[in-house]
């Protein structure tokens, strides 16, 4: 028995490593659909009915058909009555995992943290029994056993909230009281098929490369042609977000032909769905299935044109003093602190339209509405958000895309100086496979371009971007592994990964009359503060129905459904850490990270300040993400209660997969410094290792920020440009065309 126990709990422990095609355990999932139908006839080729069974059941148990409560509506009642197996939520899960070990003929079982062999399925136990079982994963001792409730409670729940219908909808909608896309959105694309909208306000203004469908002009090549279809510029870009976005539209403008690549799409005005499933699929990093590889920290990262500038929050805040001065004397980088890089902050934030001040009241969003008054009734100073948008933009969808194109990634500004300078190109669903450097007779390898490949539905296609300069600005997540598939050797090359770890805290507030997912997202903060400059900040995020089940505390079914029925009047507010901890990022994309026990620290406080902001602004329900669901009822208990409350909220782990942890802002992975011995690059932006090479995205920051990166980055990248071009100038002169 010992030794038939031991192989099972090696198999279980195995389960999560693999079981999410990548995407949950550092990688990015591919291929992956979200079609019942067509995930069910491959799967028949590849799982027994006993598995399936077993991930059925594990489906149901975290979503079952349960009696609903008396006197509640309609649209309640369905959705108390319906599981995840009605709707062919499995299917969908079935795709995304390879679950094998449950459903063995002695399947295991965990109770209190032991695991058992036990003689039956899992799905053979009855429901009121598997939930006991499955509530116990969360808090097994066995680690891997965590991870498996964490990747199943996500996976399950993500779906079953974002999955469509026929008509676009999901069923669960209306017992949410969530209108499902932006209801400005119908008329928007009816008004679009008229004559009086012109194609850049249909679009957008990229729309004269979106008719060419943005991919390179290739041939099929001839079987004796042994060198692959050309194309030659002056720079090639890998990435067109924050940083590549900015770099291409600098040399554009000055003149230089400049070629793009992206292996997101253009997802153009005209053609956002504002729908959270199929945004999410269309861009984000890995679909929004992106981890750690021990899923200590969900990471979300954009993957489209624009990158993280077209799905972020809006929030434009400088690089403060503190930082500034930091990357400058403990890290010897001039450039920081210099006139050049303060005229870097100016000219991108006058580019991005950044503007300051308070947002109208009508305009700001449930969770700021409360961050506000909370903060006021305890004294504490709240500050405005600069944003890249109108005062009066109060989106609450621009986490899928701005359908009005007020938010100014970099999609609406430098890319559009790209395009309208007549000197580049953006080839969007083209995967760069490795930077191409030759051995010139110089004491380092010199860059000449990069090789790259597409999908045309067919089958894929292989191009060379040959170029004087070769600039990589792929994130912090995707730019070491390229450069460690491009035979790179330089030691740092994927370390000192920060990941700026978030906490969230929800209040309940059932007598307000705005929605939690409408008003602009993120339009004011509070401080956590630190003597070593290392504190927390206090903002407000954006959680549809799938992101917010996510992270929902599930500790039963009938808990957690009664918490979803309640999303519409739920706000979130969250602490966001700069974190002195720091992780790593393999060859293959494993995201590795080991959380400061200062940083979490930090995050504690934070719950308690914001547990106490909610509470101040009047919520009837206050409670933490952790995994006991932890809640309290600050106008129904006694001030000792609730200060009781708050010390066990604050007092309980956030690593060990506790409480859900995020990260929006990846950065560092492939730092700046004065030598090769520390850094990646020096402040230049220039690789230590080859020369023509340089990289211009978050991945250069010496440390964590603190705050939200997306001046700093654009920014830092502007500066490189700045080299970039006194390169360029001394090797070439100015052309007009791209060439093929």
């Amino acid at each position: 028995m010992k030794e038939k126990l031991s192989e099972r709990v090696v198999q279980i422990q195995m389960t999560p490593e693999r079981a999410l095609l990548g995407a949950s355990a550092g990688k990015v999932a591919e291929d992956i659909t979200n079609d019942p139908i067509r995930v069910q006839t491959q799967l028949k080729k590849c799982l027994t009915a006993r598995e399936m069974e077993s991930i059925t059941a594990i489906c149901d148990t975290f979503v079952p058909s349960i009696d609903a409560p008396s006197e509640c509506n309609i649209a309640v009642q369905n959705f108390y009555q319906t599981s995840a197996s009605m709707v062919g939520t499995p299917e969908i899960v079935t795709g995304r995992i390879l679950l094998r070990e449950i459903a063995t003929s002695d399947g295991v079982v965990v109770t209190n943290g032991i695991v058992a062999v036990v003689d039956v399925r899992f799905s053979q136990v009855e429901a009121k029994r598997r939930e006991e079982i499955v509530a116990n994963w969360s808090m097994s001792y066995f680690y891997h056993i965590k991870m498996l409730f964490r990747a199943m409670k996500f996976l399950v729940h993500l779906i079953f909230f974002t999955q469509l219908d026929e008509r676009n909808e999901n069923h669960a909608w209306k017992a949410l009281d969530y209108c499902g896309p932006d209801p400005g959105l119908p008329n928007q694309k009816q008004i679009s098929t008229s004559q009086s909208e012109s194609d850049a306000d249909r679009m957008g203004p990229l729309y004269p490369i979106q008719a060419c469908n943005l991919r390179p002009p290739l041939d099929p090549l001839p079987a004796q042609k042994s060198k692959p279809t050309t194309i030659t510029c002056d720079v090639v870009i890998i990435g067109s977000g924050a940083g590549g976005g900015v770099v291409a539209g600098v040399l554009a403008l000055a003149g230089y032909n400049v070629v793009v690549i992206e292996k997101g799409g253009y997802n153009a005005r005209s053609n956002l769905s504002l729908l959270e499933g199929p945004s999410m699929d269309q861009m984000y990093e890995g679909s929004g299935l992106v981890a750690t590889e021990d899923m200590g920290i969900a990471v979300l990262a954009g993957s489209t044109v624009g990158g993280g500038s077209t799905i972020n929050w809006s929030a434009c805040i400088r690089t403060p003093d503190n930082v500034v001065s930091e990357w400058r004397n403990e890290y010897g980088l001039d450039l920081f602190g210099s006139e050049a890089y303060a005229k870097a902050m100016d000219v991108v934030c006058e580019r991005m339209g950044v503007v300051t001040g308070k947002v109208p009241p009508e305009c700001e969003s449930l969770s700021t509405e409360v961050l506000r008054r909370g903060c006021y009734e305890l004294g504490y100073m709240v500050h405005d958000i600069p944003c890249n948008a109108p005062r009066h933009h109060d989106c609450g969808w621009c986490c899928f895309g701005c359908r009005h194109g007020l938010k100014k990634g970099t999609h609406e500004t430098w890319l559009v100086d790209l395009v309208e300078s007549g000197n580049g190109k953006i080839l969007t669903g083209c995967k760069a496979i490795r930077v191409v450097h030759e051995d010139r007779g110089h004491k380092r390898r010199v860059a000449a371009g990069v090789l790259c490949q597409y999908e045309d539905g067919i089958d894929d296609k292989t191009f060379l971007v040959e170029s004087k300069v070769t600039v990589v600005a792929c994130g912090a997540i995707n730019t070491p592994v390229l450069l460690k598939r491009s035979g790179l050797k330089n030691p740092n090359i994927g370390k000192h990964l920060h990941l700026h770890p978030v906490v969230m805290v929800w209040g309940q507030f059932p007598n307000c009359t705005k929605k939690s997912y409408e008003g602009a997202i993120l339009t004011a903060m509070t401080k956590v503060q630190s003597k070593d400059g290392y504190g927390a900040l206090i903002q407000t995020p954006a959680l549809h129905p799938g992101m917010f089940s996510a992270l929902t505390p599930w500790v039963s079914s009938a808990d957690f459904k009664h918490r979803m029925t309640r999303f519409s009047h739920t706000a979130h507010i969250f602490a966001l850490a700069r974190d002195r901890g720091s992780g790593t990022v393999d060859s293959s994309g494993y995201i590795r990270y080991n959380m400061d026990p200062r940083d979490e620290q930090m995050l504690k406080n934070g719950i308690e300040k914001m547990i106490r902001i909610m509470a101040a602004a009047g919520a009837e329900e206050v409670g933490t993400q952790h995994c006991e669901g932890d809640r309290v009822k600050p106008k129904s208990v006694s001030s000792h209660d609730f200060e009781n409350f708050v010390e066990m909220a604050k007092g309980k782990d956030i690593r060990g997969l506790a409480t859900p942890v995020c990260s929006a802002h990846q950065m560092g992975s492939c730092r700046m410094g004065v030598n090769e011995e520390t850094s990646v690059v020096d402040e230049r932006g220039k690789s230590w290792e080859v020369e023509g090479l340089y990289l211009a995205d978050s991945s250069i920051v010496p440390t964590a920020i603190g705050v939200n990166p997306m001046v700093t980055i654009q920014s830092i990248a502007y500066c490189v440009a700045q080299c970039i071009l006194q390169d360029l100038r001394r090797k070439i002169p100015k052309q007009s065309i791209v060439s093929v």
